[in-house]
């Protein structure tokens, strides 16, 4: 037996989606408006997951260029059909539903195949015994919506050989609830002559939940499973541990047991930084129908599976991420790493003889809806430290560099360095639903190499200088910084924080850059 901590993935991955292939597990999330597109994990254990690649890698497959913050890549679905992985997803500001194929998960995955008339968010694929393939998703009421969130779940063959909708679109359900809202994120699966549709519905806040249906014919008419919502926490309130539970994949192992992933918010004292993650829970069947964690009916902090540790996986990797730039021949960025919309072919290079990686001052600000130079990972923990050592070549007045803390393009944090003349200045900006303060302006006599240290205490922040040399001459810069503005729940969307490197020039034609060195979270 091992033990799984939930979430299995913690920070932002929502939108789970999972298949399994031989002893391997599969595991798919949204990422929105970054840059790459769709991170793919994989298990062996279900418990201890390892990043081996990302789906969208090349701007074709992937434009983002003026998308929203929260636009881009919606609720991917991943699935394997005699020997060939399709990923399915919408690209809500770029072309809508679409396929794309790989042989190997780690890629390289093919062009994109767009979707004519495939309305609608949330696609998935299902392959039927005879090897049919059939399209679920979730598009408008097409009796008329009479509300916000009035949509219906709907299926249609597809060619995959010409990737083209066949035949009629049969629609299926409109929601286990009267007058439901958002019936989406659907999923098809077949057992002992059932076919079964889990949906989400209730939006994807606290009023989230996961509902199921089922018919012996795959166009219906399909019946709600007495026991809805089979997985929800809206009922314990808002101040639960885990809140906004839904929008579930199925898997089985090999062994005939089945689990669900499902997204889930940490709140801490209501609010949540990390956006919707990614938990586990056991599935058993009574009847013909699904029971979410058997005695229990919620999601767990542990869970108890069956199979052993895997030694051949990465140790515990979320406690302290160090990344530095050394020895880099392949010249690419570790693959958690991530850019905001479609970066240009010089948005960074990995420079072997320096040992850096060097980020060009542009004048595309973090705020914009442009493609920054901004290099971030996930925020996992409510409380940690991010730090970076970096060396700013300053091209022009107003070139700085740092440490920029992101929720979306109308909140966030900056901690950066800039020069003006022969001095030097440690600068603290907030941004808060668009409005910019600078809160923290001190000069520096460090010059040169500089340290910069963001730390973050649930809804609090701190920004200091360091001085590796002499620790004693480090300086908090500022403390208490209110960062309440960046939670989900004052700021919107469907994304969680991110926290990286960051440069920005005032001026159109800068010729700086920064040289980072090494940046740290913990």
């Amino acid at each position: 037996m091992i033990t799984c901590k939930n979430p299995i993935l913690s920070g932002f991955y929502p939108d789970p989606s999972i298949c399994r292939v031989g002893e391997w597990f599969y595991l798919v999330t949204s990422t929105f408006a970054y840059f790459p597109g769709i991170p793919v994990f994989r298990s062996r254990n279900l418990a201890q997951w390892e990043q081996i690649g990302n789906i969208l890698t090349r701007e074709s497959q992937l434009p983002l260029q003026g998308c929203e913050h929260n636009e881009g890549i919606y609720a991917p679905t991943l699935r394997w059909h005699e020997g060939t992985f399709y990923l399915i997803t919408t690209n809500v500001s770029g072309g809508g539903n679409f396929i794309v194929t790989a042989k190997n998960p780690q890629g390289p995955w093919s062009e994109p195949h767009f979707l004519e008339n495939a309305r609608g968010i949330d696609p998935s694929l299902f392959f039927d015994e005879d090897g049919t393939c059939y399209y679920i998703g979730q598009r408008e009421n097409s009796r008329g919506g009479r509300y916000n969130g009035d949509c219906e779940i709907w299926i249609q063959k597809l060619d995959l050989q010409t990737f083209r909708l066949e035949g009629e679109a049969h629609p299926v359900l409109y929601g286990f609830q009267r007058n439901a809202i958002w019936p989406e994120g659907p999923h098809l699966y077949k057992r002992n002559g059932y076919y079964y549709i889990f949906h989400a519905e209730g939006g994807t806040a606290e009023h989230h939940s996961e509902m199921v249906a089922r018919s012996k014919n795959i166009f219906g008419p399909y019946e709600y499973a007495g026991t809805n919502p089979i997985l929800t926490h809206r009922h314990l309130g808002k101040n639960a541990e885990i809140t906004c539970v839904g929008h579930c994949d199925l898997t089985e192992d090999e062994q005939g047991n089945w689990f669900m992933v499902v997204l889930g918010c940490r709140p801490v004292d209501g609010k949540t930084f990390l956006g919707r993650e990614t938990f586990l829970a056991k599935v058993e069947w009574e009847d013909d129908w699904p029971v979410v964690n058997p005695g229990v009916g919620m999601l767990e902090k542990e869970i108890c599976l069956p199979g052993e540790k895997d030694n051949s996986m990465p140790g515990e990797l979320n406690e302290v991420r160090n990344y530095s730039f050394k020895n880099m021949t392949d010249k690419k960025l570790p693959l958690d790493f991530m850019m905001l919309r479609n970066p240009q072919p010089n948005a960074y290079t990995i420079d072997e003889q320096e040992e850096c990686l060097k980020l060009p001052a542009k004048a595309v600000a973090i705020g914009d809806n442009g493609s920054p130079s901004y290099v971030a990972v996930r925020q996992k923990h409510h409380r940690f430290q991010a730090e970076t050592e970096f060396l700013l070549k300053a091209g022009e007045k107003g070139d700085r560099a740092g440490i920029a803390y992101l929720q979306n393009s109308q909140n966030y944090l900056l901690a950066e360095y800039g020069e003006v003349g022969a001095d030097g200045y440690i600068y603290v900006t907030v941004c808060i639903n668009g409005t910019e303060k600078i809160l923290a302006e001190k000069k520096t006599e460090k010059r040169g190499m500089q340290t910069l240290r963001l730390s973050v205490d649930q809804s609090l922040a701190q920004v200091w200088l360091i001085w590796p040399e002499t620790e004693e001459k480090s300086q908090c810069i500022i403390r208490e910084v209110d960062i309440s503005h960046m939670c989900t729940e004052a700021a919107g969307g469907f994304t969680g924080c991110t926290v990286g490197m960051y440069v920005h020039s005032e001026q159109k034609q800068s010729t700086g850059c920064a040289q980072f060195c090494r940046f740290t979270v913990k």
